[in-house]
């Protein structure tokens, strides 16, 4: 488009509200410049990137498509983002695996598809088409630190000797290296360590990486603050004093809502669930925060205030979002470790919902939070006596859902699992009104797409090896444990 182009002074009006935040007001002034000039390509992208960001993800998909037809540079790039709707907003992975792959037909070489193609291969559980494509990036770009980590991720085991430890160790020590990217390796180091026996030094990478990550979510303006969690508990708890008993009307189906603590076993309470023939995996949805952040304001006193016809409304729309995710679906789990923070305002939506909320040993926990590379929204993770913290925050406030909802929560306990995986299936579909089936406790051999850390272990037959982990790092772990103090169980 020439610089003198009649459109430009509405397009930087637009860019400039867009710059702002103003993104409704943005998408409004890039509609009505499309509706004169349909054929500006870089004004349907910039159109079709805003209408993700409110959830218009349909519309997202034409823009971007009108974009590609006005034949707009680099469509690979307007490929792989049309693919991350499909896959992380729509959950229609085989259409994101096609737009990954017609962006590959035209630049076979580029990087953001073949890792994006690995991750999709990953959730389904093809670790070595996976490993294949983080290889292939590796070729292109050998010091690409990002490939290397989800590289090494996919290794199905690890001894003290195996030459990708050295390669990570090097990639993660170079200056050249990216601070997301060191953080990445120093994880994926931290993982391989733990899996060959190497304690010690396995905590050391850890330690290191979370580091890293902490440095980065400074940087970011982002930083774990105590006493903010101990506010929003303290107006959770003030905005919803007693339970809700009148039911809104039409509101069936019934989801059942996981919550816990990350690395408690959310994931693997939802794969024992959706094993059932009447249950879907809904996975991490994002509608209830959703919901929260646009029609609950300000959250969390306004629930305090909600009448009947908005509880009504607002499960409406949680109903409808669901079935265009899952249409057909009989019963769906909606998995989100966060959704204990949610439980008023679920309960005010639906007040016959089943809560399972998963749990563990806290010190394993604790320990498994350090190990997981969290994202810097989670910045309570970095450093282990801030998870004690919120761990604390946690239970306080799943103590207070408990008073009020004592016969619609339940505790699926990981320790009790592993060691009698058949008493505590029983007791979990007893809890979601749901009949025994064998299928449960066969949860590993039919997983579907699984977009978590647990993504490889879910997909394994049961073990106890997570569960006691701590004690190989229980000189490290000393601070923890008395931090936690007495809510550490008795053995």
């Amino acid at each position: 488009m020439t610089p003198n182009h009649p459109a430009q002074p509405m397009l930087r009006t637009a860019m400039s509200l867009l710059q702002a935040g103003r993104v409704p007001e943005s998408i409004a002034a890039y509609e009505q410049i499309l509706a004169r000039w349909p054929g500006l390509a870089d004004a349907w992208y910039n159109l079709g990137y805003q209408l993700r960001l409110v959830g218009r993800y349909e519309d997202a998909l034409a823009a971007y498509q009108r974009a590609l037809d006005n034949g707009i540079s680099r469509p690979e790039e307007i490929l792989a983002n049309r693919s991350a709707i499909y896959s992380e907003n729509l959950r229609r992975d085989d259409a994101a695996e096609a737009e990954l792959r017609k962006a590959l037909s035209l630049k076979r070489d580029y990087i953001p598809a073949l890792l994006n193609l690995a991750g999709l291969r990953e959730n389904s559980g093809d670790r070595e088409e996976a490993r294949m494509l983080y290889g292939k990036v590796l070729t292109l770009d050998p010091s690409h630190g990002a490939a290397l980590a989800r590289y090494a991720g996919t290794q199905k085991a690890w001894t003290p000797d195996d030459p990708l430890l050295p390669r990570l160790r090097t990639a993660a020590a170079s200056a050249r290296t990216a601070p997301a990217d060191r953080a990445s390796l120093l994880f994926a180091l931290g993982q391989a360590l733990d899996a060959s026996g190497a304690f010690k030094e396995a905590f050391e990478a850890y330690a290191a990486a979370n580091r890293e990550s902490a440095k980065l979510a400074s940087a970011s303006g982002i930083a774990y603050d105590r006493a903010k969690m101990e506010r929003l508990v303290d107006d959770l708890i003030a905005a919803c004093p007693a339970r809700r008993d009148a039911p809104p009307a039409g509101t069936a189906p019934k989801p059942i809502f996981i919550c816990g603590m990350f690395r408690s076993g959310s994931t693997l309470a939802e794969q024992v669930l959706s094993a059932h023939p009447r249950v879907t995996a809904g996975g991490e949805l994002e509608i209830v925060p959703t919901l929260a952040l646009r029609e609950v304001t300000p959250f969390p006193a306004a629930l305090a205030h909600m009448s009947a016809e908005h509880c009504n409304r607002l499960a409406g729309q949680y109903l409808q979002a669901v079935r265009a995710l899952f249409p057909g679906a009989d019963l769906l789990t909606d998995k989100r470790p966060d959704n204990f923070l949610y439980i008023g305002l679920i309960k005010a939506m639906f007040p016959d919902a089943r809560i399972v909320n998963t749990t563990r040993h806290p010190v394993d926990n604790a320990l498994s939070v350090f190990f997981l590379h969290l994202g810097h929204q989670f910045s309570y993770g970095f450093d282990l006596l801030d998870t004690a913290h919120f761990y604390r925050q946690y239970r306080r406030l799943m103590d207070h859902w408990r008073r009020l909802y004592p016969d619609d929560i339940f505790d699926f306990d990981y320790d009790a699992f592993v060691q009698s995986p058949r008493a505590q299936t029983d007791a979990l579909l007893r809890f979601c009104d749901l009949e025994w089936d064998d299928a449960c406790l066969a949860f590993h051999a039919n997983a579907g797409q699984v977009r978590t850390a647990s993504a490889w272990q879910v997909r394994e037959p049961l073990h106890s090896r997570s569960s006691g982990r701590w004690k190989n790092y229980a000189q490290q772990l000393a601070p923890l444990r008395e931090a936690l103090g007495d809510l550490l169980p008795d053995t």
